[in-house]
């Protein structure tokens, strides 16, 4: 996740995130990707079912919070948590709803996340953003930011449902930390914030949350050309096999009460079918009491996008970027939310049936531990309507 309350931070101490080969370059469509497995392969709306507020608590001595990432399998909920100080960490939970409201919401357990060896991962080694459980091989994938200012790698990183790692995927050469080429490579607290399950099980997609310096600016309020990758990576091979542009918004509003911070970005996604996805867009801008965030879910289809896994830097490409179409803006039930606040959202995952057999979908804020200012781990449930 984009840090936002660190930088903000700052804002009030002050004052209170070549060429391009074309040649090469074709859609991401694969002709020979079994059949989709996903059920949720029909989204047309999603219709609000209830809030929950997660209320500040300790498991072993150790302070909730963080919520970055979540997933859902056979009644169990994996919650990643975001930080880069010990003990690294991921929760489980039980969590339950109708098709009104949530019935529990309960913090089981939490299970440390550590290096090959067992041993515990030190002070700033990985920055957890997104969790997803692979029922077909029974273990945990989880996206690490890294530390682009400390020349810490960005990762994809797999490990048993007990926290041990198994092994670190090969990511593109520019996803890499680069601090000697300013006009290249990942932004700080903008690198792999998104994960998804490929509807085929043939792999994971992970999503950046900013472009790459080479790519494009970061958005504004007013429009930029700012595109994100977005890129498959093959789990029997552990490599990138192709990839898509994702275009972001421009950042929601300005800035307000004599702050100047603002940002837009990318903070996860989900395949539901062959290359369509759900997104979750997050705009925010410092100085408002409300929290300052704008979130939305979008459609995605990338089924003629071009696969910009071999275009150095798409700000001079010419090349077909993933269509997208809103399908949920938070706004609309910010009235319904507690304080009014659309708080720090930045994971989703399908979630159970309903009684009436719809789908639903969960999402999940980070609440930086209060860091700077009171926030909220909140959980909202939506019903998806075919």
């Amino acid at each position: 996740m984009i840090q936002v309350f660190k930088r903000l931070l700052l804002i009030v101490l002050l004052g209170w995130s070549c060429s391009s080969n074309n040649k090469d370059a074709e859609t991401i469509t694969d002709t020979d990707v079994l059949p989709p497995t996903n059920t949720q392969n029909t989204i047309s709306t999603l219709e609000f079912i209830d809030e929950f507020i997660i209320l500040d608590q300790e498991i072993n001595g150790v302070q909730i919070g963080g919520f970055s990432g979540i997933d859902y399998h056979n009644d169990t909920w994996y919650i990643i948590c975001d930080t880069s100080t010990p003990p690294i960490r991921y929760y489980k939970a039980n969590i339950s709803y109708t098709k009104d409201a949530f019935q529990k919401v309960e913090l089981t357990s939490m299970i440390e996340i550590k290096d090959d060896s067992g041993a515990s991962l030190a002070q700033g080694i990985v920055d957890p953003e997104a969790i997803r459980l692979d029922t077909t091989t029974g273990t945990i994938l989880y996206t690490s930011e890294g530390s682009i200012n400390t020349n810490v790698d960005p990762a994809l990183i797999e490990i048993t449902t007990e926290g041990k790692q198994i092994k670190r995927f090969t990511l593109p050469d520019n996803f890499k930390a680069n601090t000697t080429d300013d006009f290249a490579g990942p932004r700080h607290n903008g690198v792999l914030e998104g994960l998804s399950i490929s509807v085929d099980n043939k792999g994971y997609w992970v999503s950046f949350e900013l472009p790459l310096i080479e790519d494009g600016p970061e958005p504004t309020t007013t429009d930029t050309d700012s595109p994100v990758r977005v890129t498959f990576i093959n789990k029997t091979t552990g490599v990138a096999e192709k990839q898509f542009a994702y275009e972001l918004d421009p950042v929601a509003r300005q800035a307000a009460l004599g702050t100047s911070f603002e940002v837009n970005g990318l903070v996860e996604i989900l395949e539901y079918d062959n290359n369509k996805f759900l997104a979750l867009e997050r705009s925010f801008a410092s100085g408002y009491l409300n929290g300052g965030n704008n979130v939305k879910i979008y459609k995605v289809d990338a089924t003629d996008a071009t696969n910009t896994l071999s275009v150095n830097k798409l700000s001079t490409a010419t090349y077909t970027k993933a269509t997208k179409t809103l399908l949920f803006d938070f706004e609309t039930i910010r009235s319904q939310l507690t304080n009014t606040t659309v708080d720090n959202l930045e994971g989703i995952t399908f979630g159970p049936t309903l009684e009436d057999g719809s789908k639903t979908l969960v999402v999940i804020s980070d609440n930086n531990f209060n860091s700077f200012i009171p926030q909220l781990n909140q959980l909202i449930a939506l019903k998806i309507v075919p």
